[in-house]
């Protein structure tokens, strides 16, 4: 069950997002029950909201956060909203463990492959190199990889309405013992298409 500030932070946004942005959810269905991996494309750091507030009041999203903001002052409020410190620019692997123990004990870890923002305006399939951390996460934890697509928070100031698509599951049972390295990459690529297909819908 979702942390009390987080489900504060929940039932705060809920009017704003369906009543103001016209919050439009598709695919809800297809998240698995127990814990996974949710990857998404990124427009803005408004994107949690939208990708997380249709699995609440059930489930509550895990994101990682540059451990930076992990001061004495943001850090409890961080943590207790569902965020847990990752070193960027390198390879964390504490980070990494801490996600997989989140998706073993039935959470639901929220992703961005993209790592940086898509610059506005640009819709090109893949802007930046998609990082296969999500694919390490959910392989190593042995829990569902789900692509998510989201549409308009790029648009915010002028109230366009957002939109969330989840879709099924990437298919990974085929890259049982082919390398870590391969199997992550080639997991990357199938959720990238996925994420892509799902974007090309809404």
């Amino acid at each position: 069950m979702p942390s009390p500030l987080y489900s504060s932070i929940a039932v705060v946004s809920w009017p704003v997002l369906r009543g103001l942005f016209r919050l439009e959810a598709h695919g809800v269905e297809n998240l698995p029950e127990g814990g996974f991996v949710l990857a998404a494309n990124h427009f803005s750091n408004f994107d949690p909201w939208p990708l997380g507030l249709p699995l609440f009041p059930s489930r509550q999203l895990f994101f990682m956060a540059k451990a930076e903001l992990f001061n004495p002052i943001l850090g409890p409020p961080l943590r207790a909203g569902g965020a847990f410190p990752v070193r960027r620019g390198e390879a964390d692997v504490e980070a990494v463990q801490r996600a997989v123990e989140i998706c073993r004990s039935g959470g639901v870890v929220a992703m961005f492959p993209e790592g940086t923002r898509e610059r506005k305006g640009l819709r090109k399939k893949f802007e930046h190199k998609p990082r296969t951390g999500s694919a390490r996460i959910a392989l190593n934890a042995g829990v569902p990889l789900v692509p998510a697509a989201l549409e308009g928070t790029d648009r915010l100031s002028r109230l366009a309405k957002l939109k969330v698509s989840y879709g099924e599951p990437v298919p990974v049972d085929d890259l049982k013992g082919r390398s870590h390295g391969e199997a992550h990459k080639v997991a990357t690529q199938r959720l990238m298409e996925r994420i892509s297909s799902l974007r090309e819908a809404l």
